[in-house]
């Protein structure tokens, strides 16, 4: 094969390659749910807040060294932290409360700027709690292959934060 041909072979398999990762989904979304034993307006309480957030805050227990800067009010829309650790630096930031949810705008820079919407409901005991993780890849190849494994690599953390609400509600 001449320098030519295997150019331009090794050409078609890169534009092959890029063509097949804009079929992946654009759009990822990591669910979690679990029953917490407290009403829903206690959740919402503790998930509304800065300070309350930090009690549940999954990254805090596997980052031990994990700087929190607080921001905003104490507890409601605007309300959020600065964080720097092993997973990443940027900030959360509340940007809806309801009486059955609560809605966080991440922003990672470069990383992304995923949302994570919290929904609780009342249930026999206490609260039925979704918690969810929603990211727009946008058209990067990388992100989209990324995308396959996102539920793995984020579903454990969102367990976790699961796990820590019902310890701390």
């Amino acid at each position: 094969m001449t320098l030519l041909t295997t150019a331009a072979i090794g050409a078609g398999v890169l534009a092959a390659a890029l063509l097949a990762t804009q079929l992946l989904p654009r759009e990822v979304t990591v669910l979690r749910s679990a029953q917490v034993q407290a009403s829903p307006s206690d959740v919402i309480a503790l998930l509304a807040s800065n300070e309350g957030y930090q009690k549940i805050n999954p990254y805090k227990s596997s980052d031990p060294a994990l700087k929190i800067t607080l921001f905003g009010p104490s507890s409601g829309v605007g309300s959020g932290f600065h964080f720097d650790g092993k997973d990443g630096k940027g900030s959360q930031t509340v940007s809806a409360v309801t009486d059955s949810s609560v809605r966080y705008d991440i922003d990672m820079g470069a990383m992304g700027q995923p949302k994570q919407i919290v929904e609780v409901r009342p249930s026999a005991g206490g609260s039925a709690v979704e918690w969810r993780m929603e990211a727009d890849l946008g058209r990067n190849p990388i992100a989209r292959i990324f995308g396959l494994f996102m539920d793995g690599m984020i579903g454990k953390t969102l367990d976790q934060g699961l796990s820590n609400l019902n310890t701390a509600a």
